[in-house]
């Protein structure tokens, strides 16, 4: 079976889901970059590309504990794409984790959450090619 050239995880080392998600992919044998949100910060260019491919409603994690810590007035000035984006830029954990970028597969596409089925199918799609 091939492999994806290219796999980049975005996320935030002591995120649950962020290390599931890398311990799924360690234990497929597949390599992949990780990009730390609280190092490296959020890509502008990339956090464009994610709600084009995504939306931005559902990039945007309303259900975790970081949105739940925003004030009131924060939360309810999220209307549209541009006012998530800052949102997100501004406070990197209510992105929902992990976004992987699957470039190299057949798809390329971006994925937000872990969820094995779905990443199963990706390299399943991308052997096919």
């Amino acid at each position: 079976m091939s492999t994806p050239t290219t796999i980049i995880l975005y996320g935030i080392p002591n995120c649950d889901t962020v290390k599931k998600a890398r311990a799924w992919l360690a234990g497929q044998s597949l390599a992949y970059q990780f990009h730390d949100f609280k190092k490296q910060g959020v890509p502008a260019e990339r956090l464009s590309a994610w709600m084009a491919a995504v939306g931005w409603d559902r990039l945007l994690n309303r259900q975790g504990t970081s949105w739940r810590r925003l004030d009131a007035a924060v939360q309810s000035s999220v209307q549209d794409a541009a006012s998530a984006a800052a949102l997100m830029r501004e406070h990197a954990s209510v992105i929902k984790r992990p976004v992987v970028e699957w470039n190299g597969t057949a798809t390329g596409r971006v994925t937000v959450g872990f969820k094995p089925e779905t990443w199963n199918e990706l390299l399943a799609a991308g052997s096919k090619t």
